[in-house]
């Protein structure tokens, strides 16, 4: 699936549900199906500064798309780190690169989280592209 695929995905499952509770639920839900992170790769390098909670991410090459894992201490900011996983894993870094976070913005997550959540999910985002840019400059 390409990231519009997955990220129109995303917008229509928040859609289903009514209210804020069900959709904090279902992120909860999500960071359970986490791809996590190898225990060796919990290392501060790989600690996305920014957070209010601790949030390890990993980036592999295989078959030029990258491979994500990752795993945090808390259940809500380990569900948005799912969420940016599925849609960036498993894709080429130039398209990780290209790709914008408006899906964001449509499911209305951002304007629900508090600051410092919110002050964490664009270091996320800002991680995952780095590691894109990094592997992208391999590939050039």
């Amino acid at each position: 699936m390409t990231i519009t695929e997955i990220k129109n995905d995303i917008i229509e499952e928040f859609a289903m549900f009514d209210d804020w509770e069900e959709r904090y639920q279902y992120m909860i839900d999500l960071g359970k199906t986490l791809p996590l992170i190898d225990g060796q790769y919990k290392t501060e390098d790989n600690i996305i500064k920014g957070c209010q909670s601790k949030v390890w991410v990993h980036a592999d090459m295989k078959n030029d798309k990258i491979v994500f894992t990752a795993d945090s201490d808390a259940i809500i900011t380990k569900g948005i780190i799912a969420i940016l996983i599925r849609v960036f894993s498993n894709q080429h870094p130039k398209d990780i690169i290209e790709s914008d976070t408006d899906f964001i913005d449509q499911i209305g997550l951002k304007e629900h989280l508090s600051p410092t959540r919110a002050n964490g999910l664009v270091s996320m985002i800002k991680k995952l592209k780095m590691y894109a840019v990094a592997y992208q400059t391999q590939l050039n």
